[in-house]
């Protein structure tokens, strides 16, 4: 700061003999080469003021290094270092602390492929967590990734939650439920329905006329005892259980009342 001090108070006396100069020029007192060494003493003045403003920035900088000062308001959660220890610029990207910030937690979840194409930003979920059990608590998603990853066939989402009670303790896992954004309920069929053969997975549906067509489907999630129907079968149509591996198209069949819809929505 002294020389910064210094250098200014140098740059005042130029410009002041520089004027005088520049006055006495124009009555020729003095010699046109004297009063331009003024102005180019001037001129030197003045960069060096600069160079000491610099160099006092890069001081101050220095001296800040001395106290960490952290992005955000939180909590330290991890402190990798003690009173007296030596830290190094650069010397290896060595972690001096972990803060969290916990009034809204961030949550990650891997949605599986099947289910990806319903997430939408905007949604909302309930969060359950070990530690709190029978409580549930309110999450939206704020974005995806928006790409399947090739490695777990998953679509990355992150949630918000609000956690300014403090009831959620950051980096623990939980489960998450999602409400999928589907206007219509998905089409199941019980597993004991589905015909593997070599034309692909098919289901013996009754006609009208109480004859067997077999139809070729597509299926999507499986739910252990039931499995999704993507298409080849409506909510309307009468689908056989336990079919035999005999059976075959135009087969007549007598059909007997079932107290639940086999294909329901």
């Amino acid at each position: 700061m002294a020389q910064l001090a210094l250098a200014q108070a140098n740059l005042r006396l130029a410009e002041t003999t520089d004027a005088r100069w520049q006055a006495l020029l124009k009555t020729a007192s003095v010699s046109e080469q004297a009063a331009a060494e003024k102005a180019a003493g001037r001129e030197v003045a003045l960069a060096s003021v600069a160079s000491e403003r610099a160099n006092v920035r890069r001081l101050e900088e220095l001296v800040s290094f001395q106290r960490v000062v952290a992005p955000f308001a939180g909590t330290v959660t991890i402190r990798a270092v003690d009173i007296g220890d030596l830290i190094v610029a650069g010397s290896g990207g060595r972690e001096l602390f972990h803060i969290a910030q916990t009034e809204k937690l961030r949550v990650y979840v891997r949605v599986p492929e099947p289910s990806a194409i319903g997430i939408a930003p905007g949604q909302t979920g309930t969060l359950t967590t070990p530690a709190s059990p029978g409580r549930t608590f309110a999450a939206k998603i704020t974005t995806t990734s928006e790409a399947i990853s090739t490695t777990s066939r998953t679509l990355l989402t992150e949630l918000e939650v609000d956690n300014s009670q403090n009831q959620i303790l950051p980096y623990s896992y939980g489960e998450l439920s999602l409400k999928e954004d589907n206007t219509e309920p998905s089409l199941t069929l019980p597993s004991n329905t589905l015909l593997f053969r070599a034309q692909g997975l098919q289901v013996g549906v009754v006609r009208p006329d109480d004859t067997v067509e077999l139809r070729s489907v597509r299926v999507g999630r499986d739910f252990g005892q039931n499995v999704e129907i993507l298409g080849g079968v409506t909510a309307a149509d009468r689908v056989i259980t336990n079919p035999a591996d005999s059976l075959v198209n135009g087969a007549k069949v007598r059909t007997q009342a079932a107290t639940n819809s086999l294909a329901a929505k």
